[in-house]
């Protein structure tokens, strides 16, 4: 009887128990309607987008006649050599020029280390039409550099249109991926292994050769297919730069909106995505196993002076850092310039766009409110579901699948998933056999809510794999014990994971706002002549050939998105100063 009643005692009220079933049971509708949000956004276009591929104009299926123009049409078949190409010299330089920059960080005592990753990360704040078009007003027929600096020095011609502006553009858009991803593979490596290096005699290069770079092959590997998925679906830059030197990106963009031809732009657009899953499945893989590596205990190493390895190291970090101030204080000043480089009076005549096809000012402001409701909603239905997969005990198979629905945008291309969402959210309906299925999300086509859901799925799963890192920092007995003592898990939520993550919280939506402001492949196919967008005007201004305005608004973006960093950067410290100021009483 005693054992017994101190059994009772122990056991949780039985009003616990059903508190804790039905919360199971809400956490489990709640996973199964991210399944369902993610199918509708991301599996049901992306099919609607093979199935068009396999149809003619008339919507009849015709197979693989598609896929077999495609190949034998020579025009379209050297776009993927190209686009290969372009994006293996890209990322040899770009992952070559990232490790060395990176290794500089991380390696070697230099100073104003801060300073030169701060400016090192300006090209992620630009968009990549940009790139191009300073590289127009540099290296192009009346560029600075190829005129000799208005005639003050002889003038040098690289033949910019074509795959040598395209490579220059895609280095400057990649070089800072590479950095961070490198810098993160170097900080964790084990001091251990260099002194027992140094123990048996071996040299700095055999060292070089033999310990940091095993060390950090797998982040030369991620670093590797990262920048390899970035320049080949990149479209911004090579529409500026690319001439006659075709590549699938803008093949899509001629396609689609030049010839109107949706389904030959439906089969470039698989045709890029083949190569983007390969290479992104890899990179999973690769990505698992730094993880294991990472969790390996080690000793960090604390890099010592070497006063001519130093030395070295800051020239080259601060040459780097000279060239992209140079890049982008160029497209500043030619969008000062009143007429290139003719008429070199400086003015704002080109930031009236009053003028000018686009939008203009509406377009900037469109972007600024698009960007504001993509981080507002793109960053709770992240951290949402990133808590719901990670927080979430037992449905393990369920939780696998929204987890892989989560990541699986990682390897879409924007002009994938815009082409893919024409297809399906502007169908009015699908005929399956004799039955007709209307269309219940037509509504959304054309509208804002369209272009905020592409931004939200085009950055869903960068933003998600930080919010998963963020809530695996904390302790599973934070849910434990508020289960036990019957709180709810909303209540868990909201009053210690979201303060606790208020930092993650805040990169998330600095990621999707800055992101969604510089993005223009997915939005230049869903944007409507009602809702005009900034970057997708300084597509259509270099279109028209005022290349003055394209550049203006891209500096305005820019800018736009490095006040908004800076105020992340500041509201951050705020909090880190908190919660240091709370943990020291």
């Amino acid at each position: 009887m005693n054992t017994s009643a101190t059994t009772a005692d122990t056991l949780p009220p039985l009003s616990i128990w059903s508190s804790l079933d039905r919360e199971l049971w809400i956490k489990r509708l709640l996973i199964l309607l991210l399944c369902i949000w993610m199918a509708v956004v991301v599996v049901l276009p992306l099919f609607q987008l093979l199935s068009k591929s396999f149809n003619d104009a008339d919507g009849q299926f015709v197979g693989l006649a598609n896929y077999i123009t495609y190949f034998s049409t020579p025009a379209l078949f050297y776009s993927l050599y190209n686009s290969l190409f372009v994006s293996t010299v890209t990322t040899a330089i770009s992952v070559t020029i990232g490790f060395l920059f990176a290794y500089a960080l991380t390696r070697t005592t230099i100073a104003a280390k801060g300073f030169f990753k701060a400016l090192a990360m300006m090209p992620l704040f630009a968009p990549t039409l940009l790139n191009g078009i300073a590289l127009v007003y540099l290296f192009g027929r009346k560029g600075l550099i190829t005129r000799g600096f208005f005639g003050a020095l002889p003038g040098i011609d690289i033949d910019l249109y074509g795959p040598v502006g395209i490579i220059i553009s895609e280095v400057l858009f990649t070089f800072p991926q590479a950095v961070l991803i490198l810098s993160i593979a170097l900080t964790m490596t084990d001091a251990r292994l260099y002194e027992a290096a140094e123990s048996l005699g071996a040299g700095r290069m055999r060292t070089f050769f033999t310990v940091t770079l095993p060390g950090v092959r797998y982040g030369l590997l991620s670093a590797v297919f990262v920048c390899f998925i970035l320049a080949f679906t990149d479209f911004g830059a090579p529409k500026v730069v690319g001439g006659n030197y075709n590549i699938l990106a803008t093949d899509i963009y001629k396609q689609v909106i030049g010839q109107q031809n949706f389904t030959m732009g439906a089969v470039v657009s698989v045709v890029l995505l083949i190569p983007t899953v390969i290479a992104f499945i890899v990179d999973r893989i690769v990505q698992r196993k730094q993880v294991a590596l990472i969790a390996a205990k080690s000793v960090p190493l604390v890099p010592q002076p070497q006063p001519l390895r130093d030395r070295l190291y800051l020239g080259f970090c601060g040459l780097i850092v000279f060239l992209i101030i140079g890049f982008y204080l160029t497209a500043a000043y030619a969008s000062l310039i009143q007429v290139w480089p003719y008429k070199l009076t400086l003015g704002f005549w080109h930031y009236n766009f009053t003028k000018m096809g686009g939008g203009g000012y509406s377009a900037f402001f469109n972007s600024i409110r698009m960007s504001l409701y993509s981080a507002i909603f793109g960053t709770a239905i992240t951290f949402c579901a990133a808590y719901l997969i990670e927080k979430t005990r037992q449905m393990n198979s369920l939780r696998q699948t929204a987890y892989f629905l989560s990541i699986l945008p990682l390897a879409l291309p924007g002009l994938v998933i815009g082409l893919a969402y024409i297809f399906f959210f502007n169908a009015l309906g699908w005929q399956v056999g004799s039955l007709y299925i209307p269309n219940p999300f037509n509504f959304v086509y054309a509208s804002m809510a369209i272009l905020v859901i592409s931004n939200i799925v085009h950055f869903f799963s960068v933003s998600f794999l930080t919010a998963t890192t963020a809530l695996k920092q904390l302790d599973r007995e934070f849910e434990t014990v508020s289960e036990s003592m019957g709180v709810p898990f909303t209540k868990t939520f909201a009053r210690v994971t979201v303060p606790v993550c208020i930092p993650a919280i805040f990169e998330i939506g600095m990621y999707y706002f800055v992101n969604s402001m510089a993005t223009v492949s997915a939005v230049i196919f869903l944007y409507s002549a009602d809702l005009p967008l900034a970057s997708v005007a300084v597509a259509n201004m270099d279109d028209a050939g005022d290349v003055a305005p394209a550049c203006a608004m891209s500096i305005l973006i820019l800018l736009t998105n490095l006040v908004v960093r800076i105020g992340y950067g500041l509201l951050t410290r705020k909090f880190r100063n908190r919660s240091q100021a709370w943990a020291s009483r």
